[in-house]
């Protein structure tokens, strides 16, 4: 199982590099972390639709634990780029129960404190926005 950083250990990073340029590499760098994605799992059904990109996200859930079902995050993207920030938005969700999943706003931590937005061109922050509603959607559904 692949240890992703904690937020924590994200924020202490994005704030160590010295402009974008070393955050982009640092993002690349996060995008190798992500395991293979299962090849059944490309199809449309976790295909994002609006992504520049090919970029594929599932959500599976498995035992009940002491606060509800937990979750696993699969996720690919042909983009190196978005591989880093698949790897980012897993992290912040790592060890989440279905329920808190559904409920929890990760946009501010990426907007506020990673300041991706501000950084990022227009579609690849509309494609985070994408990939989160996904999470979202599929977390609702399997509720």
């Amino acid at each position: 199982m692949t240890k992703f950083p904690t937020k924590n250990q994200l924020l202490k990073n994005f704030l160590s590099c010295i402009n974008w340029e070393e955050k982009y590499i640092y993002i690349i760098d996060l995008g190798k972390l992500l395991p293979a994605f299962p090849e059944n799992m490309r199809t449309q059904k976790y295909l994002i639709s609006g992504c520049q990109s090919q970029t594929w996200i599932a959500l599976t859930t498995s035992t009940i634990v002491p606060h509800g079902k937990s979750i696993k995050l699969y996720g690919y993207s042909d983009s190196s780029i978005v591989k880093g920030i698949i790897t980012i938005i897993f992290s912040l969700y790592q060890g989440l129960s279905l329920q808190e999943t559904a409920n929890f706003d990760i946009k501010p931590f990426l907007i506020n404190q990673l300041q991706l937005k501000q950084n990022l061109s227009m579609s690849r922050s509309q494609g985070i926005h994408l990939i989160l509603d996904s999470i979202r959607s599929q977390a609702e559904s399997s509720l």
